[in-house]
């Protein structure tokens, strides 16, 4: 008859040598959660624990991570009892490869403040809530920074993500690096190393990570340089490297040289959207761009602080640069894109990356690549429209990979030459001018008004149906513009509508509100 060795579990009163540690690793696809929950346990098996690790499957990337799990305890000779998975306040040590992963590893009660060491990726990857939303559907930092601190007993967030980046490797070794620098595991630096070393790939590039994260952690690493604030812009001539012939360099010194005219509020927002639209088309389309600023800046005085200024800045130029399918085309050949791609899908040097763009252009795209003249002639004959839909209204896969799938598109992108002469830029200075006007109009009367009008171009935004869509909103909103004019709250319920139509995708919510604003009396106050 064998002698039954009693079980090892944790309770509150064992003792160190016998407390089981538990500690839950939160992760999503491609982020090695995997790796570092082996790394882990290795670790421990090498310092004389036992150790046990599991994992609980997440849905898909960003709709739910994977949970792994690891409870180690001193191997005493007595065989330890460990749980399948975490339990709401009863976690040691919380690992989460992102900044919302910590706050929903709160939210299910993983971290206590009493006990949970908490150590998370200080970087950002949007989750699917956030990027549905029509408007800026981010959910805020801070907020998540500042209930870790609370609802943690040690709260360690830093960039693992950059570190792991600059050093070529994975953020799961930068995971590691922060939970050794963070003393949370008795185990020596040696013994991280040691697991490391033993997986037998990438070995460099980890241990560099790992150790600059150890020392991030421990606060010997010298912090990350502050960026500067981006409110003063001192000199645009010497804002930033900009490269080419000279007399395209001679053109920009000329239009940034206008940038340091402006009021010291407006330049750093007028520089950016000068680089923005210059990129876009050419120094001509950045002198028209300045050509319309200086109309609001002409209204516009330090008593308001510059803000029709500033949101004239801001939405001229993305109003200006609209996306087409030149636009779409002009991205998808850059070099930086496929440098992008290339980093992002982890493409060694040398390697051939097969890349499959999707289109899937309509009639009215394709009328808007055409001259002014000929476009609106197809336009206007809704049978000839329609028979050259059917032939062109399918999907694409475009290899631009291939000679042909790339010489295809950078024809297309190369077309951006011609768009003042096509029908949808037409269209679209048209529908800019007219929106710049009535906004400008209104300075006099309200400016509180006049910028909101502004910020409508906002809603504004996308390719294709979602463009229309988007353009459905803007109209709708300004509608409203007749029924609040002259009252003392018209910006105000001009900014409410335009929230709603950001946060409202099927646009109720924004028909109920302009039905409310249909019913105000002249003297109501909303």
């Amino acid at each position: 008859m064998l002698d039954a060795v009693p079980p090892l579990r944790a309770h509150a009163g064992a003792q160190d040598g016998e407390r089981v540690i538990k500690l839950a690793v939160l992760a999503v696809g491609g982020q090695g959660g995997g790796v570092l929950a082996d790394w882990i346990t290795d670790v421990a098996e090498r310092n004389g624990y036992v150790a046990q690790s599991t994992s609980v499957a997440g849905v898909a990337q960003r709709t739910g991570a994977t949970i792994y799990y690891v409870e180690m305890a001193r191997d005493t000779g007595r065989l330890p009892v460990f749980a399948l998975s975490p339990s709401q306040g009863d976690v040691d040590i919380l690992i989460a490869a992102e900044l919302m992963e910590a706050g929903r590893a709160i939210i299910r009660g993983f971290v206590t403040p009493e006990r949970t060491t908490l150590i998370a990726s200080s970087h950002r990857i949007a989750a699917v809530s956030e990027k549905i939303e029509p408007g800026d559907g981010r959910a805020s930092s801070s907020k998540v920074h500042a209930t870790a601190e609370a609802a943690s007993k040690r709260f360690i967030a830093f960039d693992m993500e950059k570190i792991a980046a600059d050093n070529g490797s994975m953020i799961s070794a930068s995971l590691l690096g922060a939970l050794a620098g963070s003393g949370a595991l008795p185990f020596t630096r040696e013994s991280y190393e040691q697991a490391i070393g033993a997986g037998g790939r990438g070995v460099k590039a980890s241990l560099a990570a790992f150790g600059a994260a150890f020392d991030r952690a421990r606060g010997t690493a010298a912090p990350a340089p502050r960026p500067a604030e981006p409110a003063i812009v001192e000199s645009a001539l010497g804002a930033g490297q900009v490269s080419g012939p000279q007399n395209l360099l001679q053109g920009w010194q000329a239009l940034a040289a206008r940038i340091d005219l402006l009021p010291v509020a407006v330049r750093d927002m007028a520089l950016r959207g000068l680089r923005k639209v210059v990129d876009y088309q050419d120094i001509a389309y950045g002198r028209d761009y300045l050509d319309r600023l200086d109309k609001a800046v002409a209204l516009d005085g330090p008593i308001q602080g510059y803000g029709l200024s500033i949101a004239a800045a801001k939405h001229l130029a993305n109003a200006l640069c609209y996306d087409d399918m030149i636009r779409v085309a002009d991205l998808k050949t850059r070099s930086t894109r496929d440098k992008r791609v290339r980093r992002e899908v982890g493409v060694k040097d040398g390697s051939i990356l097969q890349v499959t763009e999707y289109f899937h252009p309509r009639i009215e795209e394709f009328c808007g690549t055409l001259p002014a003249g000929l476009g609106s002639y197809i336009e206007d004959r809704p049978k000839l429209a329609a028979f050259l839909d059917r032939r062109i209204n399918h999907g694409r896969r475009i290899r631009t990979d291939s000679f042909a799938g790339f010489a295809a598109l950078w024809f297309i992108g190369g077309l951006r030459r011609w768009r003042r002469s096509l029908l949808r830029h037409k269209v679209e200075i048209a529908h800019l001018d007219g929106w710049y006007a009535l906004a400008l109009d209104h300075v006099p009367q309200d400016y509180a008004l006049a910028v909101e009008i502004l910020n409508c171009r906002r809603l504004i935004k996308g390719y294709s149906d979602t463009h229309v869509r988007a353009q459905s909103k803007f109209d709708r909103v300004l509608s409203a513009l007749d029924m609040v004019k002259g009252r003392t709250d018209a910006a105000d319920w001009i900014r409410r509508l335009r929230e709603m139509a950001l946060k409202d995708e099927k646009g109720d919510m924004l028909d109920g509100a302009l039905k409310t604003v249909a019913t105000l009396g002249p003297d109501k106050i909303g």
